[in-house]
């Protein structure tokens, strides 16, 4: 259980970085020209790799679920992260995949270009709200399970 709580907290703290620079840059970004965003969207060059730490992060909190389910411990903390994982990349493929596509992953824009940043900027910050919330969860989780685990 140690192994499923250790790693489902790594993953959702991994995940909560991307979220979380998204989020506390996002008053900045809102104010920039159309050159000076296109040029600032190029630091996301790469960061799709972090879909691997999303992964891992559904798949520990699944597990954990299942496994505090199964052994009679907590488990609807766990649930109730993995939901707000899933929940990101609901708002990612709804929301934000969207604008990467009519906006060629932010190598060009269009003529109502500030409505596809706002609905990109939003959609990144409601994601890392839900990653905090998650990980928030799973702390809560650990001390559930230290409090079961006291003589």
């Amino acid at each position: 259980m140690f192994a499923l709580q250790l790693s489902s907290l790594i993953f959702a703290t991994l995940a909560l970085v991307p979220a979380g620079a998204h989020l506390f840059e996002m008053a900045n970004k809102l104010k920039l020209d159309q050159t000076s965003y296109l040029a600032a969207q190029r630091s996301y060059d790469g960061w799709s790799l972090f879909g691997i730490v999303v992964v891992g992060a559904l798949l520990s909190t699944f597990a954990l679920t299942i496994a505090g389910y199964r052994a009679g411990r907590e488990y609807i903390l766990p649930a109730l992260a993995f939901v707000c994982i899933a929940a990101t990349q609901v708002i990612f493929w709804a929301f934000t995949f969207p604008m990467n596509q009519v906006t060629e992953n932010w190598t060009m824009l269009p003529d109502n270009w500030e409505a596809f940043r706002r609905q990109w900027e939003f959609s990144h910050a409601a994601s890392a709200g839900l990653n905090f919330l998650a990980l928030l969860l799973l702390f809560l989780t650990v001390l559930a399970g230290a409090k079961d685990t006291r003589v």
